[in-house]
């Protein structure tokens, strides 16, 4: 069974998901599929290249060539892909349920302090809890874990 982990009241939902995607690379190798809107995929593509000065996230769009897509740690793509690659992680920025999240091992659902993103938060975290996900939660604090 997928786990899920919801992280919420994020002030920023981009940088915290960067940060959090820049800790999983780096410190566990982690290979990730990031699910949004275009606008925040594109604020994600952007953050990515200059999270620091001196890192960068691998990452690519889904519909860049295979060869790129098999060796970049970060898919990012729209919500609503019907075909997303094969990886261990879904992180989730949209405000819908994403596609068939059940297929993997783990599912982080960020969700923003916004009042429209938090119902809509509200509204995933009850369809999981109704098919017997057990959630894990991670409150804004700060820092991504």
């Amino acid at each position: 069974m997928t786990e899920i982990d919801g992280h919420y009241n994020m002030p920023d939902k981009v940088s915290y998901a960067c940060r959090l995607l820049r800790k999983a690379v780096a410190a566990h190798g982690a290979r990730l599929v990031v699910v949004a809107d275009g606008a925040t995929l594109d604020a994600i593509d952007q953050s990515l290249w200059t999270l620091t000065p001196t890192e960068f996230i691998p990452h690519c769009r889904i519909e860049d060539d295979a060869h790129i897509l098999a060796r970049s740690p970060v898919v990012l793509a729209e919500s609503g892909e019907a075909s997303l690659p094969d990886r261990p992680i879904l992180v989730n920025l949209g405000a819908e349920l994403p596609a068939r999240f059940e297929r993997f091992e783990r599912l982080i659902d960020i969700v923003s302090s916004d009042d429209a993103d938090k119902l809509a938060g509200r509204t995933r975290w009850r369809h999981y809890k109704d098919r017997g996900y057990a959630i894990r939660t991670h409150p804004y604090g700060g820092s991504a874990s």
